[in-house]
């Protein structure tokens, strides 16, 4: 068979397809994103952006009560959003298989937590695996769907950031061949969950846990490798690749299934070592495990709770040696280049008006995050996906008269169809005094312009149906609704100071697409330009942070200049120069 360089996502995406997937469904999040955009290229298996992750494992969990398999796929935080679902698949199991990707973010390289989604399926009941490179992802996506149909339950396949990133070799195999499923099946006691029928199924579910706790000791993926006796070390993913880099001599249970946990393997192990390790990132896991079967194991005494870990961390751990590097990394002497928002984007007018006038942004997950970094620095809460609609609610409701022109709530239009809709209900629905600001750039920006209900596209390319926001919030009861062009500073000011002063619900709709948009973004006006001549250096035009704008020293002065082959034209520079210094051309 042909060997190809594949990363953890495009090798779980071609699992999907050589096990006959028949529908995949997601939420774009990073690192978990390239898995729908690898497996829309195979034309066998239908594939969806949903509206948000539980959207996603509730289409997923339809097409296998179809009979079909299906995968559910999303980053760590998007099981969160999926747990509803996930709690009752548990207990209906399934017909066809159901495979539920968790792509976790030790470090949190793009994400606002560090959670361990292995409590999941210790929570939820269901078995979980979780490869240690790329060929693992994809052998062990067509193993869940096996198990999944043995055991009838979903089953977790669990990925991290370096595994869904990095790239090795992996041997392809041929597709399944899978019909689509003829007939559906009547089965009231299997998938109503009335309480009647969840109390007789409860027991089947710990059944199937004592069955899958059996199988996992039989499980040859969960590998014993033994070589010098005085160490071993119990790991998983890409903790086991840094644990055997560091000790390639040791001996190691590599565990692949990691819940439930194969109990004999891992006496049979402990017995055989002289001193016994778990070397685990984020929680201590398989340690709390082992630790309660009697067995006697250092983890967290010498390995960090937090953070991503690497070769070193595992070195110093059981070395007890300092984490450190003979010859420093090259990021050290580098200057810092923060995250910031592209030139041209239509979100920095916006982000830098509110800062301009002293409000309290109620913000939510986004490019138009950075717009709480410096030099905007213009966001003060941040906290999940519409999250900033609730929160205004909050602050609304504990201020009362005294926040009238003081809060607003900024959120983009992905995220106000994944999460923000109920929010902006409940402001009409509890009278609630709140200006939401809609950040409308026509795509999924952050995660690589995904297609989303409000582009007029779907995954597969097919022309679809376009949410108007206007009209979707007039039928939740907003009357007041008003569309601005984030470019046009004055007007931005103007709208948004009237709203927040007015004592009911509005929304204001910022309309303008992403500079790297694909298909709608036309660029209106020439690079800009600094006339020195006319230039006082009072840096208020770097307070926007735009890439494009550089600061040099002309004679004795500080001058601002324009990398004209990063400007876009949006003018907002040219309108926060009191001085009129920045001018089209050259």
């Amino acid at each position: 068979m042909m060997k190809v360089l594949l990363s953890g996502n495009e090798a779980i995406a071609r699992g999907a397809y050589e096990a006959g997937v028949r529908v995949a469904a997601a939420y774009p999040g990073t690192p978990s994103t390239e898995i729908l955009e690898n497996i829309v290229q195979y034309k066998d298996i239908y594939a969806e952006w949903s509206p948000n992750e539980k959207v996603a494992l509730e289409v997923a969990l339809g097409a296998a009560i179809g009979g079909g398999r299906a995968l559910a796929c999303m980053k760590h935080v998007g099981v969160n959003v999926a747990a509803d679902p996930l709690f009752t698949a548990s207990y209906t199991g399934v017909r066809g298989g159901l495979v539920i990707i968790t792509a976790d973010d030790p470090e949190m390289h793009s994400s606002q937590n560090e959670q361990d989604n292995r409590n999941y399926a210790k929570f939820a009941k269901v078995p979980m695996l979780e490869p240690s490179d790329s060929q693992e992802a994809k052998d062990f996506i067509k193993l869940a769907f096996e198990l999944s149909e043995r055991f009838d339950t979903p089953v977790f396949v669990r990925s991290t950031t370096r595994i869904s990133h990095a790239k090795s070799i992996v041997e392809l195999a041929e597709p399944e061949k899978r019909e689509a499923p003829k007939e559906l099946q009547h089965q009231f006691e299997k998938f109503v969950m009335l309480p009647r029928n969840a109390r007789v199924r409860h027991p089947i579910v710990e059944q199937r846990m004592h069955k899958l706790a059996e199988f996992a000791d039989l499980f040859d993926r969960n590998e014993l490798i033994l070589h010098d006796t005085d160490i071993g070390i119990i790991a998983s993913g890409t903790s086991y690749q840094y644990a055997r880099e560091s000790f390639p001599t040791k001996s190691f249970l590599k565990l692949a299934m990691v819940h439930p946990l194969p109990a004999r393997k891992i006496r049979e192990f402990s017995a055989r070592v002289k001193k016994l390790y778990v070397f685990e990132e984020l929680d201590p896991f398989f340690e709390d495990q082992i630790r309660a079967m009697g067995i006697a194991v250092t983890g967290k005494e010498v390995f960090p709770v937090c953070g991503e870990f690497s070769p070193l961390t595992a070195a110093a751990g059981i070395n007890g040696t300092e984490k450190t590097l003979e010859n420093p990394p090259l990021l050290e002497y580098l200057p810092p280049r923060p995250p910031n928002m592209c030139p041209g984007c239509p979100h920095r007018g916006i982000f830098h008006t509110l800062k301009t006038m002293k409000l309290f942004v109620s913000g939510d997950i986004g490019c138009y995050t950075l717009g709480a970094l410096p030099p905007i620095s213009a966001m003060d809460t941040c906290i999940c996906m519409g999250a900033s609609v609730s929160c205004a609610m909050g602050i609304d409701k504990a201020l009362g008269e005294n926040n009238l022109g003081k809060a607003v709530a900024v959120i983009g239009d992905s995220t106000f169809l994944h999460s923000g809709i109920t929010g902006l209900l409940d402001i009409v629905y509890n009278q609630g005094a709140c200006t939401v600001i809609i950040l409308d750039n026509r795509i999924t920006a952050m995660t690589g312009r995904q297609e989303h209900p409000g582009t007029g596209f779907t995954l597969m390319g097919k022309p679809a149906k376009q949410v108007n926001y206007e009209v979707l919030c007039r039928a939740l009861g907003i009357d007041h609704i008003r569309k601005i062009n984030p470019y046009d500073l004055a007007q931005v000011k103007s709208v948004i100071q009237e709203e927040v002063n007015r004592p009911e619900a509005s929304v204001i709709l910022s309309e303008a697409p992403c500079v790297l948009h694909r298909r709608e973004f036309k660029p209106t006006n020439r690079p800009h330009a600094v006339d020195e001549s006319a230039c006082i250096g009072c840096r208020a035009c770097l307070q926007i942070g735009c890439p494009a704008l550089e600061w040099h020293n002309v004679g004795d002065k500080g001058k601002a200049s324009i990398d004209q082959t990063l400007c876009t034209g949006c003018t907002v520079c040219a309108q926060i120069c009191k001085k009129e210094a920045i001018r089209e051309g050259k």
